[in-house]
């Protein structure tokens, strides 16, 4: 008989297509949220979608609030929650890519009331799950925070955000593969609780970009549609999970340790896309496994390598060789790697030359 409960909160409402931006204001209605709403969004996603949703709120009778905030930091997130009481706002919509959707959801945790998630680029599964990440310095955290009670995510804007944020999206995904991976090995020998469902619908996700990479091509709503629903599947994992694990293993944390060691160099997505194919190699089994990771990254114009991520070498070595030391999360770098065992990973995967 099992004594622990747990709540899954996950999106009531997720809205995918062509045109969709229209539906905001319906769904907010259909979530029967009522009041001031407060857009957090950022310079060009403002342009794009946070207006036009404030011209058909205005229109229905509302007039909402808005905040733009140029960089994800926790200065934004109390920028947001002053807002909140400034504006008297009853609840938040985040528009834009990964900084504006964080914000919204860490701040919704804060102030306990709700949010709907817009995206204008398919960066990463952030859109729609309950984890919130901020840079700080030279690290970065990732927290809890309030899943979005709606997800409303229009194929022809995400389609014509820039290719490299897209890519970036794809990447994040199919690192799932060796975040999961890492997550079982953590079961077996640390004793880490485990999803198998959470496991395997993150598995799933990684799958449909594999097996459709060859249909990822720039300003294709066909491949907004495909990265969407693969991201909304990765955000709805960690919410039943409660965790990041589905979707963060060693890859997440050699990603982690290039932002510190090169900050700015690479897409977040990219970096734990090249980190995967290493992960992967080091989890063993045949050698196409790692190398169906790398050809997908390289079919959808992903980096694959140390230079094509704007860093050299040797920074490739000492994040590997230093990342187990970021969190205490157990993968399969264990304590740490020697640094002629990473040598050899990065230069058997072709990662560095």
């Amino acid at each position: 008989m099992f004594e622990k409960s747990s709540w899954i909160r996950l999106p009531r409402n997720v809205v995918v297509g062509h045109g969709v931006l229209d539906e905001v204001v319906p769904v907010v209605a259909d979530l029967h949220l009522d009041g001031t709403p407060l857009l957090i969004t950022s310079p060009t996603p403002r342009e794009v979608a946070a207006d036009p949703i404030v011209a058909d709120f205005r229109d229905s009778g509302v007039e909402p609030a808005m905040v733009t905030v140029d960089t994800a930091s926790f200065d934004a997130v109390e920028r947001v929650i002053d807002a909140v009481e400034a504006e008297e706002a009853d609840y938040l919509i985040g528009v834009g890519g990964g900084k504006a959707i964080d914000i919204a959801k860490m701040a919704s945790h804060h102030c306990q009331i709700g949010f709907v998630s817009v995206p204008t680029a398919a960066s990463h599964d952030g859109i729609v799950s309950n984890r919130g990440s901020v840079p700080d310095g030279d690290t970065r955290h990732s927290v809890a925070a309030e899943p979005p009670l709606a997800v409303v995510a229009d194929t022809a804007i995400l389609a014509e955000a820039p290719w490299r944020l897209t890519t970036a999206g794809c990447a994040d995904i199919i690192s799932n593969y060796t975040a999961v991976m890492d997550w079982r090995l953590a079961h077996r020998l640390k004793n880490v609780e485990y999803s198998g469902f959470a496991g395997a619908l993150s598995e799933m996700t990684a799958e449909i970009l594999v097996e459709n990479a060859d249909s990822v091509r720039p300003g294709l709503e066909e491949a907004s549609w495909i990265v969407t629903k693969a991201l909304v599947s990765s955000g709805v994992a960690m919410s039943i999970a409660d965790s990041s694990r589905p979707a963060s293993g060693a890859e997440h944390l050699f990603s982690h340790q290039l932002d510190r060691l090169a900050p700015g160099a690479a897409l977040h997505g990219h970096q734990v896309g090249v980190g995967s194919i290493m992960t992967a190699y080091l989890h063993g089994g045949e050698k196409g496994f790692w190398l169906d990771i790398r050809n997908a990254l390289e079919s959808i114009d992903a980096p694959t390598t140390a230079d094509e991520l704007g860093v050299d070498d040797e920074t490739v070595i000492e994040s590997l060789t230093t990342c187990h030391e970021i969190r205490d999360r157990y993968t399969i770098l264990g304590d740490g790697m020697d640094e002629g065992a990473a040598r050899e990973v990065a230069k058997e995967t072709g990662v560095i030359g």
